[in-house]
């Protein structure tokens, strides 16, 4: 039996709720001997944010070449999301390849991103594609996920 567990915490009371409904799920089963993991981390971005997030790199994707071709949108999210690092200061590292030939770039990728930090990238893509003459959609512009930065 999948005894997994993922609860979101939103407040102080509903956590609190939330925590003591985990230790009467758990403590039986600590009990009869079994090992569970605990984890605790911030909520990472949500759908909303994602279609977003999407939806700029994709237009830029589909206007912008880069290196004298267009490029996809999983090659520009690559390029966006470690140009972002970098000028918000976290490390990117350029690692040799383990075939030897070549070299790789290793980041984290955006499903790991908060929401708060899923914001600070979109509005660095659309800065970038605005620099750059990105005609953008109505869907890259939130128009249909008004209120995006009040969820933070």
């Amino acid at each position: 039996m999948n005894h997994n567990r993922e609860v979101i915490l939103c407040e102080p009371k509903q956590a609190h709720r939330a925590v003591l409904a985990l230790w009467e799920f758990v403590k039986p089963l600590l009990v009869e001997g079994k090992r569970y993991v605990l984890e605790l981390r911030e909520d990472t971005r949500s759908a909303a944010q994602n279609r977003l997030l999407h939806s700029r790199i994709g237009d830029i994707a589909l206007q912008q070449t880069w290196a004298g071709k267009y490029r996809s949108t999983d090659v520009w999210k690559r390029l966006l999301t470690a140009a972002w690092l970098r000028a918000s200061g976290e490390h990117v590292e350029i690692l040799p390849a383990l075939d030897g030939h070549g070299v790789d770039v290793v980041f984290r990728h955006t499903s790991e991103l908060t929401r708060a930090e899923c914001v600070e990238l979109s509005d660095f893509i659309m800065a970038w594609g605005d620099e750059n003459g990105v005609r953008w959609r109505p869907a890259s512009l939130g128009r249909e996920w008004a209120g995006l930065a009040e969820r933070k």
